[in-house]
């Protein structure tokens, strides 16, 4: 009964790992290639996200404010902060993501194309819980502008309940 058991799952594995009798010995081969390729690198992932920003007619951006500061608030306080973005160049801008440094901000922003001369948003929403005394965070704004990424960012002294 005890090598029953030791076969059993041995045959269960057999049966996952085998084959379909239409596969050839290549198609497995480049199956196990893919498989194995290297995640990318954050640099590589950041520099393809300033790419797609960039791919479109690139035009200019003036921001309300890039920093601010909430002041004293309370620990578990959670507190948002709208910039307001103007396109002040001669395309659509587009505001393609924005990226916080953290998890405890959550963004959101103005998903469609700001004509030039408009005006679009993009908020941060700053959760206190795991702060204590003076914090400083940021976000990457990705657009379709020359410098990109913009940073934003917002300060905060966290004060116990």
């Amino acid at each position: 009964m005890k090598n029953f058991i030791k076969i059993v799952p041995l045959v269960a594995a057999m049966a996952l790992v085998s084959c379909k009798k239409d596969q050839t010995a290549d198609q497995l081969i480049v199956q196990e290639e893919t498989a194995l390729t290297p995640p990318q690198s954050v640099e590589d992932v950041q520099a393809e996200m300033v790419q797609a920003a960039q791919s479109k007619p690139l035009t200019n951006i003036a921001l309300s404010e890039a920093q601010f500061d909430f002041g004293k608030i309370k620990k578990g306080d959670q507190k948002e902060h709208v910039y307001e973005v103007t396109n002040t160049g001669e395309n659509p801008l587009i505001i393609s993501q924005v990226k916080p440094g953290c998890g405890c901000t959550v963004p959101d922003y103005t998903k469609d194309p700001i004509l030039p001369g408009q005006k679009g948003k993009i908020t941060l929403k700053f959760d206190s819980s795991n702060f204590d005394g003076l914090v400083n965070k940021q976000a990457e704004v990705y657009a379709n502008v020359e410098k990109a990424p913009i940073v934003i960012s917002f300060s905060a002294d966290i004060q116990p309940k």
